[in-house]
């Protein structure tokens, strides 16, 4: 099983050229953030992955399965 993808475009596009696409593919199940090509992206699915596990423990509290 991956935990990542990589999308690699043919060539270089601009930001607001690629918001459409981005946007798409935060629509994909499973997909917590997209984000353009990082320093230092190890750190940044942490604080992603992170940030949904808290928020999700948060809603649980809030809206218990019962």
């Amino acid at each position: 099983m991956t935990d990542r993808l990589t999308v690699v475009l043919e060539k270089d596009i601009r930001d607001d050229d690629a918001q459409p696409l981005i946007e798409a593919i935060k629509q994909m199940r499973g997909v917590l953030d997209v984000q353009p090509l990082m320093a230092n992206i190890e750190s940044y699915i942490a604080q992603s992955r992170a940030r949904a596990e808290l928020g999700q423990k948060l809603w649980d509290i809030l809206y218990p399965k019962t």
